[in-house]
Protein backbone atom coordinates (compact mmCIF):
# COMPACT_ATOMS: atom_id res chain seq x y z
CA UNK A 1 0.00 0.00 0.00
CA UNK A 2 1.29 3.52 -0.48
CA UNK A 3 1.29 5.49 3.11
CA UNK A 4 -0.22 8.76 3.02
CA UNK A 5 1.45 11.94 4.17
CA UNK A 6 -1.75 13.55 6.30
CA UNK A 7 -0.69 17.48 5.27
CA UNK A 8 0.61 16.97 1.76
CA UNK A 9 1.54 14.22 -1.06
CA UNK A 10 2.64 10.96 -0.21
CA UNK A 11 6.52 11.59 0.20
CA UNK A 12 7.69 8.48 1.65
CA UNK A 13 11.34 7.64 1.15
CA UNK A 14 15.04 8.77 1.04
CA UNK A 15 15.61 12.79 0.15
CA UNK A 16 19.37 13.07 2.21
CA UNK A 17 21.86 12.43 -0.74
CA UNK A 18 25.30 11.34 0.64
CA UNK A 19 26.96 9.63 -1.97
CA UNK A 20 27.40 8.94 -5.56
CA UNK A 21 26.56 6.60 -7.52
CA UNK A 22 23.53 5.25 -5.48
CA UNK A 23 24.49 2.82 -2.90
CA UNK A 24 21.56 0.47 -4.89
CA UNK A 25 24.26 -0.53 -7.38
CA UNK A 26 27.39 -1.10 -4.83
CA UNK A 27 27.48 -5.20 -4.87
CA UNK A 28 29.23 -8.11 -3.73
CA UNK A 29 30.74 -8.95 -6.62
CA UNK A 30 32.95 -5.98 -6.33
CA UNK A 31 34.59 -6.78 -2.57
CA UNK A 32 36.94 -8.57 -4.11
CA UNK A 33 38.57 -5.46 -6.21
CA UNK A 34 38.12 -3.39 -3.13
CA UNK A 35 40.23 -5.44 -0.63
CA UNK A 36 42.77 -5.35 -2.95
CA UNK A 37 42.28 -1.74 -3.63
CA UNK A 38 43.54 -1.31 -0.09
CA UNK A 39 46.91 -2.98 -1.05
CA UNK A 40 47.93 -0.46 -3.33
CA UNK A 41 50.62 2.13 -2.14
CA UNK A 42 48.98 5.54 -1.34
CA UNK A 43 49.92 8.21 -3.66
CA UNK A 44 52.46 9.92 -0.69
CA UNK A 45 51.97 13.67 -1.15
CA UNK A 46 49.69 13.69 -2.88
CA UNK A 47 47.08 11.17 -1.45
CA UNK A 48 43.72 12.68 -0.83
CA UNK A 49 42.86 13.78 3.38
CA UNK A 50 41.93 10.81 5.41
CA UNK A 51 39.54 10.31 7.59
CA UNK A 52 38.08 7.71 10.18
CA UNK A 53 34.24 7.23 10.68
CA UNK A 54 33.67 4.85 14.21
CA UNK A 55 29.63 3.68 13.70
CA UNK A 56 28.53 3.09 17.17
CA UNK A 57 25.28 1.47 16.48
CA UNK A 58 23.59 1.47 20.32
CA UNK A 59 20.43 3.25 21.64
CA UNK A 60 18.51 3.68 24.80
CA UNK A 61 15.15 3.48 22.74
CA UNK A 62 15.36 3.77 18.93
CA UNK A 63 13.09 7.09 17.53
CA UNK A 64 10.00 6.57 14.83
CA UNK A 65 12.01 8.20 11.96
CA UNK A 66 15.25 6.19 12.46
CA UNK A 67 16.39 4.44 9.44
CA UNK A 68 19.89 4.06 10.84
CA UNK A 69 21.35 0.45 12.34
CA UNK A 70 20.97 0.51 15.15
CA UNK A 71 20.36 -1.87 18.16
CA UNK A 72 18.34 -1.02 21.89
CA UNK A 73 18.16 -4.68 23.13
CA UNK A 74 22.13 -5.01 23.45
CA UNK A 75 23.78 -5.54 27.26
CA UNK A 76 27.22 -4.68 28.49
CA UNK A 77 28.39 -7.62 27.25
CA UNK A 78 26.89 -7.48 23.60
CA UNK A 79 28.79 -3.66 24.37
CA UNK A 80 32.27 -5.08 24.80
CA UNK A 81 31.79 -7.72 22.01
CA UNK A 82 31.21 -4.86 19.34
CA UNK A 83 33.96 -2.76 21.08
CA UNK A 84 36.43 -5.38 20.07
CA UNK A 85 35.28 -6.02 16.82
CA UNK A 86 35.70 -2.53 15.92
CA UNK A 87 39.24 -2.07 17.54
CA UNK A 88 40.04 -4.92 15.31
CA UNK A 89 38.80 -3.72 12.95
CA UNK A 90 40.84 -0.28 12.65
CA UNK A 91 43.87 -2.73 12.99
CA UNK A 92 43.31 -4.53 9.88
CA UNK A 93 42.84 -1.24 8.09
CA UNK A 94 46.22 -0.13 9.64
CA UNK A 95 47.94 -3.44 8.06
CA UNK A 96 46.69 -2.23 4.64
CA UNK A 97 49.47 -0.10 2.35
CA UNK A 98 47.06 1.75 1.08
CA UNK A 99 46.95 3.95 4.81
CA UNK A 100 51.42 3.50 5.26
CA UNK A 101 52.20 6.60 6.75
CA UNK A 102 49.36 8.28 6.71
CA UNK A 103 47.71 9.89 9.57
CA UNK A 104 43.76 11.26 10.52
CA UNK A 105 42.50 14.44 9.15
CA UNK A 106 39.19 14.46 10.54
CA UNK A 107 37.50 11.38 13.12
CA UNK A 108 34.08 11.01 13.30
CA UNK A 109 32.05 9.28 16.30
CA UNK A 110 28.26 8.78 15.00
CA UNK A 111 25.65 6.34 15.70
CA UNK A 112 23.42 5.02 17.07
CA UNK A 113 24.67 6.93 20.11
CA UNK A 114 28.46 7.27 20.68
CA UNK A 115 27.55 8.54 24.28
CA UNK A 116 26.10 4.97 24.80
CA UNK A 117 29.35 3.94 25.85
CA UNK A 118 30.24 4.29 29.46
CA UNK A 119 33.13 6.17 30.08
CA UNK A 120 35.37 2.65 30.55
CA UNK A 121 33.81 1.32 26.99
CA UNK A 122 35.04 4.59 25.31
CA UNK A 123 38.47 4.83 26.96
CA UNK A 124 38.96 0.85 26.19
CA UNK A 125 37.83 1.70 22.71
CA UNK A 126 40.63 4.36 22.06
CA UNK A 127 43.15 2.44 24.10
CA UNK A 128 42.66 -0.09 21.62
CA UNK A 129 42.93 1.98 18.84
CA UNK A 130 45.58 4.05 19.73
CA UNK A 131 48.10 1.00 19.74
CA UNK A 132 47.90 1.49 15.89
CA UNK A 133 46.25 5.09 14.78
CA UNK A 134 46.12 8.20 16.40
CA UNK A 135 44.62 11.50 15.51
CA UNK A 136 46.89 13.87 16.92
CA UNK A 137 46.89 15.74 13.98
CA UNK A 138 43.48 15.73 13.11
CA UNK A 139 42.01 19.30 12.53
CA UNK A 140 38.45 17.98 13.87
CA UNK A 141 36.86 14.78 15.98
CA UNK A 142 33.08 14.79 16.29
CA UNK A 143 31.42 13.27 18.78
CA UNK A 144 27.48 12.82 18.73
CA UNK A 145 25.73 12.67 21.83
CA UNK A 146 21.98 12.24 23.17
CA UNK A 147 21.37 14.76 25.74
CA UNK A 148 20.19 12.24 28.37
CA UNK A 149 23.39 10.15 28.02
CA UNK A 150 25.67 12.19 30.07
CA UNK A 151 27.52 13.34 33.22
CA UNK A 152 29.98 15.68 33.15
CA UNK A 153 32.68 13.03 34.11
CA UNK A 154 31.55 11.65 30.25
CA UNK A 155 32.17 14.81 28.83
CA UNK A 156 35.59 14.81 30.83
CA UNK A 157 36.34 11.55 28.96
CA UNK A 158 35.34 12.87 25.44
CA UNK A 159 37.02 15.51 25.73
CA UNK A 160 40.72 14.08 27.04
CA UNK A 161 40.06 11.57 24.02
CA UNK A 162 40.56 14.50 21.90
CA UNK A 163 37.18 15.57 20.54
CA UNK A 164 36.87 19.22 19.27
CA UNK A 165 33.38 19.45 18.04
CA UNK A 166 30.38 18.00 20.19
CA UNK A 167 26.94 17.49 18.30
CA UNK A 168 23.87 17.40 20.83
CA UNK A 169 21.21 15.56 18.88
CA UNK A 170 18.26 17.85 20.59
CA UNK A 171 15.69 17.88 17.43
CA UNK A 172 13.23 19.71 18.98
CA UNK A 173 12.58 21.63 22.46
CA UNK A 174 8.74 20.54 23.00
CA UNK A 175 8.73 17.37 25.05
CA UNK A 176 5.22 16.46 23.84
CA UNK A 177 6.90 16.36 20.08
CA UNK A 178 10.08 14.49 21.61
CA UNK A 179 8.02 11.87 22.96
CA UNK A 180 5.44 11.62 20.10
CA UNK A 181 8.70 10.70 18.01
CA UNK A 182 10.42 7.80 20.17
CA UNK A 183 13.17 10.78 21.45
CA UNK A 184 14.93 9.26 24.79
CA UNK A 185 15.48 12.32 26.42
CA UNK A 186 13.36 15.78 27.17
CA UNK A 187 14.14 19.45 27.83
CA UNK A 188 15.60 19.88 31.26
CA UNK A 189 18.39 16.98 29.24
CA UNK A 190 19.36 19.12 26.72
CA UNK A 191 20.00 22.03 28.60
CA UNK A 192 21.64 20.29 31.75
CA UNK A 193 23.88 18.26 29.17
CA UNK A 194 24.25 21.71 27.23
CA UNK A 195 25.78 23.24 29.82
CA UNK A 196 27.93 20.93 31.34
CA UNK A 197 29.15 20.85 27.00
CA UNK A 198 30.18 24.65 27.63
CA UNK A 199 31.75 24.02 31.40
CA UNK A 200 33.79 21.74 29.98
CA UNK A 201 34.82 23.52 27.24
CA UNK A 202 34.64 22.12 23.81
CA UNK A 203 36.30 23.94 20.83
CA UNK A 204 33.06 23.59 18.77
CA UNK A 205 29.44 23.12 19.92
CA UNK A 206 26.74 22.13 17.58
CA UNK A 207 22.85 21.15 18.37
CA UNK A 208 20.78 19.48 15.70
CA UNK A 209 16.87 20.03 15.18
CA UNK A 210 14.90 18.08 12.69
CA UNK A 211 12.41 20.31 10.72
CA UNK A 212 8.87 18.48 10.68
CA UNK A 213 8.69 16.42 13.53
CA UNK A 214 4.96 14.19 14.27
CA UNK A 215 3.18 17.11 15.98
CA UNK A 216 5.39 19.73 15.54
CA UNK A 217 3.23 23.45 14.75
CA UNK A 218 4.54 26.51 13.20
CA UNK A 219 4.29 28.29 16.76
CA UNK A 220 6.36 25.57 18.05
CA UNK A 221 8.45 25.36 15.59
CA UNK A 222 9.39 29.09 16.04
CA UNK A 223 9.53 29.03 19.96
CA UNK A 224 12.45 25.94 19.46
CA UNK A 225 14.44 28.40 17.08
CA UNK A 226 14.05 30.66 19.40
CA UNK A 227 15.36 28.35 22.48
CA UNK A 228 18.16 27.21 20.23
CA UNK A 229 19.13 30.38 19.00
CA UNK A 230 19.32 31.97 23.35
CA UNK A 231 21.68 29.10 23.79
CA UNK A 232 24.11 30.65 21.43
CA UNK A 233 26.10 27.51 19.78
CA UNK A 234 28.94 27.85 17.44
CA UNK A 235 26.69 25.98 14.74
CA UNK A 236 23.40 24.51 13.97
CA UNK A 237 22.33 21.66 11.83
CA UNK A 238 18.67 21.59 10.06
CA UNK A 239 17.36 18.44 9.21
CA UNK A 240 14.35 18.03 7.57
CA UNK A 241 12.49 14.80 8.30
CA UNK A 242 12.70 11.86 6.03
CA UNK A 243 9.97 8.56 6.06
CA UNK A 244 12.31 5.64 4.53
CA UNK A 245 10.50 2.31 4.50
CA UNK A 246 12.04 1.18 7.59
CA UNK A 247 11.25 3.74 9.84
CA UNK A 248 8.91 3.01 13.02
CA UNK A 249 6.47 5.30 11.36
CA UNK A 250 6.12 3.91 8.22
CA UNK A 251 5.83 0.56 9.56
CA UNK A 252 3.08 1.43 12.17
CA UNK A 253 0.97 2.95 9.03
CA UNK A 254 1.08 0.10 6.65
CA UNK A 255 0.25 -2.47 9.58
CA UNK A 256 -2.55 0.43 10.27
CA UNK A 257 -3.83 1.90 7.02
CA UNK A 258 -3.40 5.52 9.15
CA UNK A 259 -2.08 8.38 7.52
CA UNK A 260 1.08 10.03 8.92
CA UNK A 261 0.67 13.76 10.52
CA UNK A 262 3.71 15.23 9.55
CA UNK A 263 4.67 18.56 7.87
CA UNK A 264 4.64 18.10 3.86
CA UNK A 265 7.58 19.13 2.27
CA UNK A 266 7.00 22.86 1.74
CA UNK A 267 6.03 23.62 5.10
CA UNK A 268 9.60 21.79 6.05
CA UNK A 269 11.65 23.88 3.49
CA UNK A 270 9.66 27.32 4.76
CA UNK A 271 10.47 26.50 8.69
CA UNK A 272 14.33 25.42 7.87
CA UNK A 273 13.82 28.94 6.17
CA UNK A 274 12.84 30.33 8.93
CA UNK A 275 15.43 29.44 11.16
CA UNK A 276 18.03 30.42 8.97
CA UNK A 277 17.04 33.81 8.84
CA UNK A 278 16.32 34.13 12.51
CA UNK A 279 20.25 32.70 12.52
CA UNK A 280 21.68 35.15 9.98
CA UNK A 281 19.83 38.26 11.86
CA UNK A 282 21.68 37.00 15.16
CA UNK A 283 25.06 37.44 12.94
CA UNK A 284 25.50 33.02 11.57
CA UNK A 285 26.40 32.33 8.22
CA UNK A 286 24.50 29.58 6.11
CA UNK A 287 27.17 27.41 4.91
CA UNK A 288 25.15 24.23 3.82
CA UNK A 289 21.65 23.48 2.81
CA UNK A 290 21.11 22.30 6.36
CA UNK A 291 23.57 24.45 8.81
CA UNK A 292 24.63 27.79 10.21
CA UNK A 293 27.56 29.00 11.58
CA UNK A 294 29.28 31.82 14.08
CA UNK A 295 31.07 33.89 12.28
CA UNK A 296 35.19 34.19 12.72
CA UNK A 297 35.63 35.54 15.95
CA UNK A 298 39.57 36.65 16.89
CA UNK A 299 40.51 34.71 13.99
CA UNK A 300 38.61 31.36 15.17
CA UNK A 301 36.30 30.10 12.34
CA UNK A 302 33.85 27.74 13.06
CA UNK A 303 34.17 24.87 9.91
CA UNK A 304 32.73 21.53 9.63
CA UNK A 305 35.72 20.10 8.77
CA UNK A 306 34.44 16.64 8.17
CA UNK A 307 31.71 17.54 6.09
CA UNK A 308 33.90 20.11 4.02
CA UNK A 309 36.36 17.00 3.32
CA UNK A 310 34.17 14.32 2.27
CA UNK A 311 32.05 16.77 -0.09
CA UNK A 312 35.97 17.23 -1.57
CA UNK A 313 36.83 13.82 -2.45
CA UNK A 314 38.58 12.91 1.12
CA UNK A 315 39.45 9.13 1.71
CA UNK A 316 37.43 7.80 4.49
CA UNK A 317 37.40 4.40 7.05
CA UNK A 318 33.84 3.52 7.93
CA UNK A 319 34.21 1.12 10.80
CA UNK A 320 31.43 -0.25 12.69
CA UNK A 321 28.59 -2.25 11.03
CA UNK A 322 26.76 -1.03 7.99
CA UNK A 323 29.39 1.62 7.66
CA UNK A 324 30.48 3.07 4.57
CA UNK A 325 33.91 3.79 3.02
CA UNK A 326 35.22 5.45 0.13
CA UNK A 327 39.37 5.02 -0.78
CA UNK A 328 40.88 5.73 -3.69
CA UNK A 329 38.33 5.64 -5.66
CA UNK A 330 36.61 2.75 -4.70
CA UNK A 331 33.32 3.08 -2.60
CA UNK A 332 32.40 -0.26 -0.25
CA UNK A 333 30.18 -1.02 2.68
CA UNK A 334 30.48 -3.06 5.40
CA UNK A 335 27.83 -6.15 6.38
CA UNK A 336 24.86 -4.48 7.71
CA UNK A 337 23.61 -7.06 10.34
CA UNK A 338 25.87 -7.97 13.76
CA UNK A 339 25.86 -11.45 13.18
CA UNK A 340 27.77 -11.17 9.60
CA UNK A 341 30.14 -8.03 11.35
CA UNK A 342 31.26 -9.53 14.67
CA UNK A 343 32.06 -12.86 13.08
CA UNK A 344 34.13 -11.86 9.97
CA UNK A 345 36.24 -9.54 12.39
CA UNK A 346 36.66 -12.52 14.95
CA UNK A 347 37.73 -14.72 11.92
CA UNK A 348 40.20 -11.96 11.11
CA UNK A 349 39.01 -10.57 7.73
CA UNK A 350 37.15 -7.24 6.96
CA UNK A 351 33.84 -7.13 7.09
CA UNK A 352 32.86 -5.71 3.35
CA UNK A 353 29.49 -6.77 2.06
CA UNK A 354 29.63 -4.41 -0.74
CA UNK A 355 31.46 -2.37 -2.85
CA UNK A 356 31.76 -0.20 -6.58
CA UNK A 357 34.62 1.25 -7.89
CA UNK A 358 33.76 4.88 -9.44
CA UNK A 359 34.91 5.83 -12.68
CA UNK A 360 37.19 9.66 -12.77
CA UNK A 361 33.53 10.94 -14.17
CA UNK A 362 31.47 9.69 -11.35
CA UNK A 363 34.18 11.24 -8.96
CA UNK A 364 33.88 15.05 -10.44
CA UNK A 365 29.73 14.20 -10.50
CA UNK A 366 30.09 13.01 -6.81
CA UNK A 367 31.68 16.29 -6.09
CA UNK A 368 30.05 18.32 -7.94
CA UNK A 369 26.64 17.38 -6.68
CA UNK A 370 27.59 17.58 -3.29
CA UNK A 371 29.39 20.35 -2.98
CA UNK A 372 25.79 21.70 -4.49
CA UNK A 373 24.61 21.25 -0.77
CA UNK A 374 27.33 24.18 -0.02
CA UNK A 375 25.23 26.61 -2.22
CA UNK A 376 28.00 27.73 -3.86
CA UNK A 377 29.87 25.90 -6.74
CA UNK A 378 33.63 27.11 -7.77
CA UNK A 379 34.76 26.48 -11.19
CA UNK A 380 38.15 26.89 -11.04
CA UNK A 381 38.04 23.92 -8.34
CA UNK A 382 37.34 21.27 -10.88
CA UNK A 383 39.33 23.17 -13.04
CA UNK A 384 42.30 22.24 -11.26
CA UNK A 385 41.42 18.83 -10.20
CA UNK A 386 39.47 17.29 -12.48
CA UNK A 387 40.78 19.46 -15.24
CA UNK A 388 37.30 19.66 -16.62
CA UNK A 389 35.45 23.32 -17.13
CA UNK A 390 31.76 22.50 -15.33
CA UNK A 391 30.22 24.91 -17.64
CA UNK A 392 30.62 22.91 -20.72
CA UNK A 393 30.33 19.14 -18.76
CA UNK A 394 27.00 20.17 -16.83
CA UNK A 395 25.48 22.53 -19.46
CA UNK A 396 21.86 21.85 -19.56
CA UNK A 397 21.19 21.22 -15.80
CA UNK A 398 23.22 23.50 -15.04
CA UNK A 399 21.15 25.95 -17.21
CA UNK A 400 18.12 24.50 -15.82
CA UNK A 401 18.97 25.73 -12.09
CA UNK A 402 19.02 29.26 -13.39
CA UNK A 403 16.06 28.57 -15.45
CA UNK A 404 14.14 27.53 -12.95
CA UNK A 405 15.17 30.34 -10.23
CA UNK A 406 17.73 27.79 -8.24
CA UNK A 407 20.63 29.39 -8.92
CA UNK A 408 22.94 32.13 -10.41
CA UNK A 409 25.70 32.07 -12.92
CA UNK A 410 28.37 34.54 -12.37
CA UNK A 411 31.75 33.97 -14.52
CA UNK A 412 34.01 31.16 -12.21
CA UNK A 413 30.93 31.13 -9.42
CA UNK A 414 27.39 29.53 -9.30
CA UNK A 415 25.36 30.52 -6.81
CA UNK A 416 22.39 28.23 -5.24
CA UNK A 417 19.34 31.27 -4.42
CA UNK A 418 17.66 30.34 -0.92
CA UNK A 419 14.88 28.57 -3.07
CA UNK A 420 17.74 26.22 -4.20
CA UNK A 421 19.56 25.40 -1.25
CA UNK A 422 16.55 24.24 0.61
CA UNK A 423 15.51 21.63 -1.96
CA UNK A 424 19.60 21.02 -3.34
CA UNK A 425 19.47 17.10 -2.33
CA UNK A 426 16.72 17.63 -5.12
CA UNK A 427 18.59 19.29 -7.23
CA UNK A 428 21.54 16.79 -6.94
CA UNK A 429 19.67 14.19 -9.36
CA UNK A 430 19.98 16.36 -12.30
CA UNK A 431 23.53 15.83 -12.29
CA UNK A 432 23.43 12.10 -12.08
CA UNK A 433 24.14 9.60 -14.84
CA UNK A 434 20.94 9.11 -16.75
CA UNK A 435 21.31 5.48 -15.48
CA UNK A 436 20.92 6.66 -12.12
CA UNK A 437 18.12 8.93 -11.71
CA UNK A 438 15.04 6.73 -11.46
CA UNK A 439 16.27 4.04 -9.53
CA UNK A 440 16.24 3.30 -5.91
CA UNK A 441 19.13 5.25 -3.86
CA UNK A 442 20.00 2.92 -1.26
Amino acid sequence: MEVQIASGSPEVGNYFIANYPPFSVWTPQNVPAAIESLDAKAAGTDAAPLGLYLHIPFCRQRCKFCYFRVYTDKNSNDVDTYIDALAHETELYAQRSAFAGREFDFVYFGGGTPSFLSSDQLQRLIDRISKHWRWDAAREVTFECEPGTFRKSKLETVKAIGVTRLSLGVEHFDDDVLTLNGRGHKSPDVFRAYDMAREVGFDHLNIDLIAGLLGDTEAKWKKAVATALELAPDSLTIYQMELPHNTVFVREAKETGKSISVADTATKRAWVDYAFCQFEQAGYVVSSAYTVTKPAINGRQVDFIYRDALWRGADMIGTGVASFSHVAGMHFQNADDWETYVSTLQEGELPIARALPVTDHQRLIREFALQLKLGRIDAAYFRDKFGVEVSDVFAEPIQSLVDDGFAQVDGDEMRLTRSGLLCADGLMLRFFEPQFRSIRYT
